[in-house]
């Protein structure tokens, strides 16, 4: 009996310890279960849009004051009151300097002294030809000057203007740009008007000034630049897409786009480019519709039929 039950305990074991390695066995027969992603070039994409489009160029304009005034002296003498200063706006008529002749310098002293009642003094008060601001001083008192010398320099306010600096070939397209708007560098913008053109081109650059005068309070210095847009050419209600989504060969004789036909799948179509501005083309054909999905980003290099995955 006791053979027996150390048999029947043997095959117990044994059984147990071939179960609890069939395990494993099972479970590796069991089918894993494959995981699949889409497969596609990441983009994103925009749709045309309908609307007006300028072709315009930027020009430079530069400030100026047409007329200056010019204070000189009348006789040879002394300096004897300055009530010039530089920056500062003066009126016409106003005093600006007193000269007190070399010869009352000298003997204004003697001839008082023999005859109080000639009242000599040889002083010359000198008044300003116009109004506007002072932008050059050019002595100070007890300063020695002659006749016809320049004392001052006086820019009158009302010739202020800004020169455009127009290359010729541009010329045909001014007279529709006859009221223009002027960028100033602090980014305000003032309203213009073409006036009339200086009868001179630059020999170098090729380019004709013109006189734009504008309506302004505001104190401009002279030879500051702004910035003028002329427009070349205008359309209304045109279809036009964002310049990236554009694409060329190097020669940049061949045009297209990248069109979504559904979900994943984009073709290569053909385009005829027409206006272009610093971020939209224009699109002359195909027609293009609002609802078509086109290629934003990720369309270089794409063939003729790519899958594609859009990224929002």
């Amino acid at each position: 009996m006791k053979i027996n039950q150390s048999i029947i305990t043997a095959v117990f074991f044994i059984c147990i310890l071939a179960a609890w390695k069939s395990e494993p066995a099972k479970k590796d027969a069991e089918p894993k279960e494959e995981k699949t992603e889409a497969t596609g070039t990441p983009v994103t994409i925009t749709s045309p849009e309908k609307g007006s489009m300028t072709d315009v160029v930027e020009l430079n304009a530069v400030s100026a004051f047409l007329l200056k005034s010019y204070v000189k002296a009348n006789a040879n003498g002394y300096l004897q009151i300055v009530n010039a200063q530089l920056g500062k706006y003066v009126n016409k008529g106003q005093e600006l300097f007193v000269i007190k002749t070399k010869e009352a310098q000298s003997l204004g002293n003697t001839i008082n002294a023999l005859d109080s009642s000639l009242h000599f003094e040889g002083v010359i008060h000198i008044k300003s030809p116009g109004s506007g601001y002072i932008t050059q001083l050019n002595y100070r008192i007890g300063d020695y000057i002659q006749d016809g010398e320049q004392l001052a320099t006086i820019t009158d306010t009302k010739s202020f203007v800004f020169l455009l600096d127009l290359p010729y070939e541009l010329k045909p397209f001014l007279p529709n740009n006859n009221q223009l708007q002027l960028k100033l560098p602090d980014g305000t913008f003032l309203d213009g008007r073409v006036d009339a053109a200086l009868p001179t081109v630059d020999a170098v650059s090729q380019t004709q000034n013109y006189i734009i005068k504008v309506n302004t309070e505001k104190q401009i210095p002279e030879n500051l630049i702004a910035k003028v847009s002329l427009i070349k050419k205008a359309k209304i209600n045109t279809t036009s897409l964002p310049k990236s989504a554009v694409l060329s060969n190097e020669t940049q004789t061949e045009f297209w786009i990248m069109k979504m036909i559904d979900s994943v799948t984009a073709v290569k179509l053909p385009v005829q480019k027409g206006l272009e501005t610093i971020n939209h083309v224009e699109i002359l054909s195909p027609m293009l519709s609002p609802a078509d999905k086109i290629l934003l980003t990720g369309n270089y290099g794409l063939g003729d039929t790519a899958k594609v995955i859009i990224i929002k």
